[in-house]
């Protein structure tokens, strides 16, 4: 028996230590691929949560989609495909669904800021959702317009067939006289070279790492949104953290908005340049005007949706928050 005993407590220490030395891995699942700056954003990050946990939290990289397709954030990280995802306009985060991508005009001078600020927003409905908002990928530049051809107006499309990554940009291309065409970011290119589409409404990092340039050179900086697709974490796995390490991911997050922010800028003119110099494109930049005129043509029909799928109280928290941040 007392050899028995022995053995138990002999068994059981040996369980607890290595317990306590157990590291937890959590797979990040991204729709960029490598040659994307964001990718050395995630890696970054995936660095940071190593060192600040001291090797107990361990962030694994998965690139260019090959976990889930685009739509299926909400499902992959609440089935354990994925522990931390992009997450797209899904039905059940109703008012992110139509508040991540919203028409309106913004400075970018303290966008981290901003980001962090909708983030916590819209903490509570991810919640609901089993998810934890973690961080926010996209910052200027993002979801632009680009054709085959100069285009005088897009807010004259003429029946033009243009790329489309949701049911409100549907709306407004339709507003617009044009027909939304959707199409996931890897089918892009093909979409493009085949003629399926006249025209691409896309985010410029996305579109530049996947050489769009080469098919649609004409890019017209609209300028028109506030996006703000963030990346979230399984709640379950999360709470699953020590105090210590969720306070470590939270923290290496922040750190690294802040340090992919300049980089991604930079990389991102790096880009449109040698499109418009070597590649035979062209960037031009709508007037001011037109772009007043242009979100005023559909943000009514937007704030509907926003109203009803939001509540009026927070779609005013939300609209308050970005008429702070205006130019």
């Amino acid at each position: 028996m007392i050899r028995t005993t022995t053995s138990a407590v002999a068994l059981a220490a040996a369980l607890a230590a290595g317990a306590a030395s157990a590291e937890t891995r959590l797979r990040l699942s991204t729709y960029v691929n490598e040659s994307d700056i964001r990718y050395q954003g995630f890696t970054h990050f995936a660095e940071l949560v190593a060192e600040k946990t001291g090797g107990s939290v361990k962030v694994e990289v998965f690139p260019s989609a090959t976990l889930h397709g685009w739509s299926e954030g909400v499902d992959s990280v609440q089935g354990g495909v994925s522990d931390i995802s992009w997450i797209n306009a899904d039905n059940r985060l109703h008012c992110y669904a139509v508040t991540s991508l919203y028409p309106a005009e913004v400075s970018l001078e303290d966008q981290t800021g901003l980001d962090a600020a909708y983030a916590e927003l819209i903490r509570d409905e991810a919640a609901n959702a089993g998810l934890v908002p973690l961080f926010n990928s996209n910052y200027s530049y993002d979801q632009e317009w680009w054709f085959e051809e100069p285009i005088s107006d897009i807010g004259k499309l003429d029946g033009k067939l243009v790329r489309s990554i949701g049911p409100l940009v549907s709306m407004m291309i339709e507003t617009w006289g044009g027909e939304p065409v959707f199409v996931a970011p890897k089918e892009v290119f093909q979409s493009a070279e085949r003629g399926v589409v006249d025209g691409i409404n896309m985010g410029v990092a996305t579109y530049s790492s996947w050489k769009l340039w080469t098919v649609m050179p004409y890019m017209v900086n609209a300028n028109l949104f506030y996006g703000n697709i963030q990346y979230m974490m399984n709640k379950d796995k999360f709470d699953a953290l020590t105090a210590e390490e969720q306070a470590a991911l939270t923290a290496a997050a922040a750190e690294t908005e802040k340090w992919l922010q300049p980089r991604y800028e930079a990389w991102v003119d790096q880009q449109v340049g040698n499109a418009v110099m070597q590649g035979g494109g062209a960037a031009v930049s709508i007037p001011d005007e037109q772009r007043e005129a242009l979100i005023a043509s559909v943000k009514p029909k937007w704030d509907e949706t926003v109203n009803e799928a939001c509540g009026a109280e927070m779609a005013d928290s939300i609209r308050s928050l970005l008429a702070s941040h205006a130019p």
